[in-house]
């Protein structure tokens, strides 16, 4: 998908809040090298990157790297950026770490994915992430293939991601050649921007999956998704929380 890089960083900058704790468990010390896949704007690289560690970001959506380098390109040590395919990229020279926040789930290809991460390390080099999991937003998805089966019922909806449990994900780890360190399955209720609705998710998140129904449903059909999960997902502060479930890991390259 094409991402709108300017409303990603103001509306859903929560993506990158949240993976301060995946910073944490990386533990990147000064000097070390570190590879971001899906780096997105480029704000958990400049944050790993301020402690002293080279770190190298890469997207597979052009305009996030734009903006990244836009955002952190000229700060001195800061992280460097490309455009590049998570499911087949390549390095020049092994990393001591590769880190991931918020986008292994939308590489559909988990098996090339962890193939290209496992070449991209030293032998004991770390692989720490954080990913969508089972029943990730799935009030979400529940609510538009109501909606569509309402307002389009010859449309199927067909989400465009990955969300492993975290046995599955972990089998296909060990089949890769990593050991792994630590798993944590974990439900997460994340709250919108202000405003934000069921709607504005879809629209930011889904537009591969909206795109699959005729142009002119797409308004009574976002309309019908908010009338059907605001039970669920309107908190009683007045903010729309997404219903998360993440997986989060550590392993090593045997």
């Amino acid at each position: 998908m094409t991402w709108n890089s300017m409303q990603y960083d103001n509306n859903f900058s929560f993506v990158s809040a949240y993976g301060r704790d995946v910073v944490e468990l990386l533990s990147a010390r000064p000097g070390e090298r570190v590879l971001d896949l899906g780096c997105g704007t480029g704000d958990l690289a400049a944050a790993i990157a301020a402690d002293g560690v080279v770190v190298h970001g890469v997207d597979g959506d052009a305009a996030m790297i734009r903006t990244a380098v836009a955002k952190y390109g000229d700060t001195p040590g800061g992280p460097t950026f490309a455009v590049a395919d998570g499911h087949a990229f390549t390095v020049d020279a092994p990393f001591d770490a590769v880190f991931s926040n918020a986008a292994l789930h939308w590489m559909r290809r988990p098996d090339d994915v962890l193939a290209r991460v496992h070449a991209a390390l030293v032998p004991g080099g770390r692989f720490v992430a954080e990913m969508g999991a089972s029943r990730n937003v799935a009030v979400l998805i529940e609510g538009l293939r109501d909606a569509g089966a309402e307002l389009a019922p010859d449309v199927r909806v067909e989400p465009p991601w990955y969300f492993p449990s975290t046995a599955e994900y972990a089998t296909r780890l060990e089949h890769a050649g990593f050991e792994v360190r630590t798993t944590a399955y974990f439900a997460r209720p994340t709250a919108f921007a202000p405003g934000d609705t069921a709607a504005d998710w879809w629209r930011m998140f889904g537009p591969s999956v909206l795109a699959a129904f005729p142009a002119d449903v797409h308004g009574p059909l976002l309309a019908r998704v908010d009338e059907l999960v605001r039970d669920r997902l309107l908190g009683p502060d007045g903010i729309w929380y997404g219903d998360y479930a993440r997986l989060r890991f550590a392993a090593v390259r045997r």
